[in-house]
């Protein structure tokens, strides 16, 4: 049986490593589908999206990618859950936490083959598994996007209005980004609009998971008040 020491609590403690995994999810999911993609014959970067990855002998890579990086965002959600006991709290908890399941969603529903991926694909179906995968992708950014905006509303009411900007800001690119790019999809111009996007969205969600992190009492000294740096 562990004994803590004086002063130490364990609430803030779990919060904190919570919403540290908001901070890894975005970097863990890049690295990881760059890695796929410049190894996995045929696949273009600039022609195809990360989701195709997902298809193939070796699709169960990223889909496992995909799955492991929506439970980090689905962990940094209870961490937002935890840190901030409001309204708005909730909010941004219940929008991120919508994120995760979307990721979860999207990547047991696979899309679409598309021409020359997978190699030798000739592309041009539709199938009920394509259409559910662009419905939760549509779903999840909406719901990122919105976590954005909530979190903005929380960072005025605590003074941090430089970061509500900047939280406003990648939010409306989320939301640009990735029906720009589900409009224009079958151009490079559409590819190049999904990435900015998804890279817009965890860069939020990894500035707000540090930003509440750093915002969140320290475990040996919870009882300080809370800095809203």
């Amino acid at each position: 049986m562990s004994i803590e020491p004086a002063g130490f609590d364990r609430r803030a403690a779990v919060t904190r490593s919570l919403l540290g995994w908001g901070v890894v999810a975005g970097p863990f999911y890049i690295v990881v589908g760059l890695t796929l993609a410049l190894t996995r014959p045929g696949f273009r970067l600039s022609e195809h999206a990360l989701s195709l990855l997902m298809l193939g002998e070796w699709g169960w890579m990223q889909r496992l990618n995909l799955i492991l990086t929506a439970l980090m965002v689905l962990a940094a959600a209870w961490g937002f859950l935890r840190a901030i006991r409001s309204g708005r709290g909730l909010a941004i908890a219940m929008l991120v936490g919508a994120y995760g399941i979307c990721l979860i969603l999207s990547a047991i529903f696979p899309p679409d083959p598309v021409a020359g991926f997978p190699p030798g694909s000739a592309g041009g179906t539709a199938s009920l598994s394509g259409i559910l995968h662009l419905v939760f992708g549509a779903l999840g950014f909406a719901a990122l996007a919105a976590a954005a905006f909530a979190y903005a509303g929380w960072c005025r009411s605590v003074g941090a209005r430089p970061r509500a900007v900047g939280a406003t800001v990648l939010g409306v690119i989320v939301l640009v980004g990735f029906f720009g790019g589900a409009a224009f999809a079958t151009i490079p111009l559409g590819v190049l609009l999904l990435w900015i996007s998804v890279l817009a969205g965890l860069l939020w969600l990894a500035l707000a998971s540090s930003h509440v992190y750093a915002w969140s009492p320290h475990p040996v000294r919870a009882q300080q008040a809370h800095s809203t740096a």
